[in-house]
């Protein structure tokens, strides 16, 4: 009876999470589509005006829809986005969901290798500052977290840069790969380092992850901050805990305690804090691939900016904004099969 009930609750959860992401996504599409509509000009204006005739300027708003009502420009733009299409670049007339296909298995390379760094850095420092709470290693792995989640991203860049070149010259410090890697390895999933893998050519994997160390640390130090003092407040106060008393009354060694014990409990709100930080991510990969010239989403988007192609702009943020969307009703699905107390 009590696991039906479970089962019930679990269902009914996942439920109202997915109903509840309707008006979520609703809201982050308007905003996005307003933001765009409120600048001064239109999009083709703005990308290409004074270089074409305003009767090839006229044609270009037409094709774009941008000659219709505001409200009929906006149920396009949604109904669009449902299928699954998020339009075609001004500057270069390409759809933008080529772009995202062409560019965002660097980006993804580049986040995966950046959550990686940080749960290898963030969860032993945590459990090690929450199990000597008040301790100098207490100390200093706090301020270690603070300065790493507070400083300019593109700064720690530029001073890892610096650094690798002074002191190891021969260590790739831009792009994410050499040339010779990029040319020899076939495309097949967009995802450079996986095409190496099936091609079995293995230098061009250790030429990949060389290039993938610099960007991957930085961007991985702005979640590592966030992990540790998710981590430690946890294990403090797991470590209050009556099964915690309970274990150490039994004779179990402190370390023991803190491992098998503590630290488990702890890392159940880890699970929730990593999917809220996927939109902190992909801020930072904008920043971190411009830094060291990575080829991804981030940096396409940089590009269109900078040739104020406002269609693609509005393209790749809609993409983040709907990749977002997605991973939160995934954490949250996730952290109630791990926590049943979610369900309730």
């Amino acid at each position: 009876m009590s696991s039906s009930a479970g089962s019930g609750s679990l269902a009914r959860y996942i439920l109202v999470r997915i109903i509840l992401v309707i008006p979520m996504m609703l809201i982050l599409l308007t905003v996005v589509f307003l933001l765009l509509r409120v600048a001064p000009g239109d999009p083709v204006s703005a990308s290409v005006g004074g270089r074409l005739p305003p009767a090839i300027l006229a044609q270009k708003r037409a094709a774009l829809g941008l000659d219709q009502p505001l409200y009929q420009q906006y149920l396009e733009y949604l109904g669009h986005v449902v299928r699954f299409n998020f339009g075609t670049t001004i500057s270069d007339n390409q759809p933008v969901l080529s772009v995202i296909r062409d560019k965002g298995g660097a980006t993804l390379t580049l986040t995966v290798g950046a959550f990686l760094i940080a749960l290898v850095l963030g969860l032993p420092l945590g459990r090690l500052a929450g199990r000597y709470r008040d301790s100098g290693a207490d100390a200093v792995i706090r301020i270690f977290g603070i300065v790493t989640y507070a400083a300019p991203i593109f700064w720690v860049g530029v001073l890892l840069v610096a650094f690798v070149a002074a002191h190891f010259p021969s260590w790739p410090t831009y792009g994410i790969a050499s040339a010779q890697t990029t040319f020899v390895v076939p495309t097949h999933t967009h995802i450079l380092i996986v095409d190496s893998i099936i091609a079995n050519y293995w230098s061009g994997v250790f030429d990949i992850l060389k290039h993938c160390v610099l960007p991957c640390i930085t961007l991985g130090l702005l979640i590592t901050g966030v992990i540790i003092r998710l981590v430690r407040v946890n294990v403090i106060q797991a470590l209050k805990g009556d099964y915690v008393e309970a274990a150490r009354a039994r004779g179990v060694p402190e370390g023991r305690v803190v491992r098998k014990h503590a630290f488990r409990n702890a890392l159940v709100p880890v699970i929730t804090v990593i999917g809220l930080q996927v939109a902190l991510t992909l801020s930072g990969a904008v920043l971190t691939e411009t830094t060291f010239n990575w080829p991804g989403v981030g940096t396409a988007l940089v590009n269109y900016l900078n040739e104020r192609d406002y269609t693609a702009v509005q393209g790749l943020v809609t993409f983040f904004a709907v990749v977002v969307v997605i991973v939160s009703l995934l954490v949250d699905i996730l952290n109630a099969l791990v926590d049943p107390r979610v369900r309730y």
